[in-house]
């Protein structure tokens, strides 16, 4: 069976109907709060789900000789999380000790890493793995940051010839959309906060650029669309030679006005979009440009294209968001 930490969250369901779909027994690990994100689940024949605080006590029973690799997305992934100690907790200390109990049971591990990494983008995308390069990126959040140190930690534990799974793979997620992030409040994506209103009639409203070299709504982000991370994470663990820090997004930057518009043509609609203020708190930690370079994924055998952004958001918008179960 696989073991897919953040199970219920949007990447982690995607996963779980990639792998459930194609008849593997899949255990859930996540916490379902409040929200409805347990109907990201309810399509999918899942074969057990386990609360994150007994998580080890779960791998102590069944993991040694059941697991046959984890998928680690769990984590607080919102930029504007305050809490720092909240997010050592999950996003660096849980990583690290996954990474450990992977490396003394042999069991193959993948793990979520993000874009957000590379901070303002200054250090370029290159997902090169080396401690030099690594030191040379500057996340901009403490998210990101948490991130970074455990590519960074890990970088360390291989130079120095340390214990690791069989396989391990980090992968630096883009701007990923898609079905399963209804639950994300304020970190949904634009597509996903907007498809009602614009169908309404309402305006699209995107920020203003506070940079010269970019107009209002030509800011640049590589999206990726969600299912296209899910067939990577299984083409991954059913080519288990494959280890390495990856970028996952197309590889083609796109603009903010770009997204919308794909937006607008797939509900048929006329083109209505505005510009308002960012937030002052945003200003000065905003990316106005990301760009995965995805050779390196790419020379590790992955030939599968990936969406592009007009049929991402068409299928997005015309097979879920306007549907009466949008669920994956």
């Amino acid at each position: 069976m696989y073991l897919v930490t953040g199970g219920a969250g949007m990447i982690g369901s995607n996963i779980v109907a990639e792998l459930a779909g194609a008849g593997h027994d899949v255990v859930v690990c996540d916490w379902l709060r409040q929200d409805e994100r347990w109907r990201n689940l309810v399509r999918h024949d899942v074969a057990d789900i386990i609360l994150p605080e007994a998580l080890f006590d779960w791998l102590a029973a069944n993991g040694g000789h059941a697991v046959r690799g984890i998928v680690h997305m769990g984590a607080i992934s919102a930029t504007t999380e305050t809490d720092v100690d909240a997010i050592v907790r999950n996003n660096i200390r849980l990583t690290l000790d996954l990474w450990d109990w992977c490396a003394a049971k042999g069991v193959p591990l993948v793990y979520a890493s993000s874009a957000a990494t590379y901070g303002d983008g200054s250090a370029g995308f290159d997902d090169a793995f080396s401690r030099e390069g690594l030191a040379r990126l500057m996340p901009l959040n403490a998210y990101g940051w948490s991130k970074h140190f455990v590519d960074r930690r890990i970088a360390r534990i291989i130079a120095e010839g340390g214990p690791t799974p069989p396989q391990w793979v980090g992968l630096k997620f883009f701007n990923v959309y898609g079905p399963n992030e209804y639950h994300k409040g304020s970190m949904k994506s634009v597509v996903a906060h907007n498809a009602a209103s614009v169908a309404a009639g309402e305006p699209l409203r995107l920020f203003r650029s506070y940079r010269p070299d970019y107009a209002d709504g030509g800011q640049l982000r590589d999206f990726v669309y969600v299912k296209d991370c899910a067939r990577v994470v299984a083409w991954l663990l059913a080519n288990r030679q494959v280890s390495g820090l990856f970028n996952l997004g197309t590889g083609q930057a796109r603009s903010w006005l770009d997204l919308g518009r794909s937006l607008f043509a797939a509900l048929d609609m006329e083109e209505a979009i505005e510009f308002i203020d960012m937030p002052e708190q945003l200003r000065g930690k905003y990316q106005y440009y990301t760009q995965a370079e995805m050779g390196k994924l790419r020379a590790a055998g992955y030939d599968t294209p990936f969406a592009s952004l007009e049929d991402g958001v068409t299928d997005y918008v015309r097979n879920y968001l306007t549907r009466e179960n949008p669920y994956r």
